[in-house]
């Protein structure tokens, strides 16, 4: 049954993805406004062929300029969190060298950054600013890099500096701050039973896991559930310094994942 499962998963997502990649290319291309709303039912029609159940706790920010800051588990994380409203992810270089894959995270005009360049620190903040300033809802993963799912690495705060640049609004008047809203993603249940720290790993990608491997195994697997909750958000006025910033994100991430994944929060 599993290997079924695959197959027709990978169907619909291979056709789906290579009916709608022209349409976004154009949309893109054209700067037109369905470039933000298609990822929207894009990700949202392929977590229902792949089996993600997503739960939805808290208020995502939506009405001021926003950083939103989550932990980073698997690839999954980006059909996941793309479901709510449109959002573009902050995404190392290298993905945008990856065959096929590379390809969807430009359509989703996606900012790529150096991490190991600390020089490229202000060039990058300035520009994921810039698409702040313009209205995009960008998603950082200050972790750096994955994990299996069972915890939440320490959160670097050198991208967060963008917190730090104020806004100029329409009228050229000193506007709000850029806000920082922490946001965890938990992958909780399979098959509608507690996943436990042995099962969740198999749907975490990290270390030198290769890509299609992994993702034929979450294909065979599914369904399962994720809880995705927006915490409270914070200005650098608020939260005092990056730094501190950074560790007040990494606090209400970590709590959010263990009282998910836990089931302390199941009602």
């Amino acid at each position: 049954m599993g290997t079924w499962r695959a197959i027709l998963r990978v169907a619909g997502f291979v056709g789906m993805t290579l009916a709608m990649m022209p349409v976004q290319w154009l949309l893109v291309r054209l700067n037109l406004p369905g470039s933000y709303a298609l990822p929207l039912y894009y990700h949202r029609l392929l977590c229902k062929i792949i089996g993600i159940k997503v739960t939805l706790k808290g208020t995502p920010v939506t009405d001021r300029p926003v950083l939103i800051c989550a932990n980073h588990t698997s690839y999954l994380d980006i059909p996941i969190m793309s479901t709510v409203f449109p959002v573009s992810f902050i995404a190392k270089s290298e993905v945008a060298t990856w065959p096929f894959f590379g390809q969807m995270a430009k359509l989703q005009r996606t900012v790529f950054v150096e991490r190991e360049r600390r020089t490229k620190t202000r060039e990058h903040r300035n520009q994921i600013h810039g698409r702040i300033v313009d209205g995009d809802t960008l998603i950082l993963f200050p972790e750096g890099t994955s994990n299996n799912g069972n915890w939440v690495l320490p959160f670097k705060s050198a991208l967060m500096s963008v917190a730090q640049m104020s806004v100029v609004g329409d009228d050229g008047a000193l506007d709000d701050m850029v806000m920082v809203q922490p946001v965890s993603v938990a992958y909780t249940r399979l098959h509608g039973l507690p996943m436990g720290r042995h099962f969740r790993p198999f749907f975490a990608w990290y270390g030198d896991m290769e890509l299609v491997p992994h993702l034929w195994e979450v294909f065979q697997l599914g369904p399962f559930d994720v809880v995705m909750e927006f915490h409270e958000p914070v200005s650098i006025t608020q939260a005092g310094t990056r730094k501190a910033l950074a560790v007040y994100c990494e606090d209400k991430v970590a709590n959010g994942v263990a009282r998910a994944i836990s089931g302390r929060d199941a009602a």
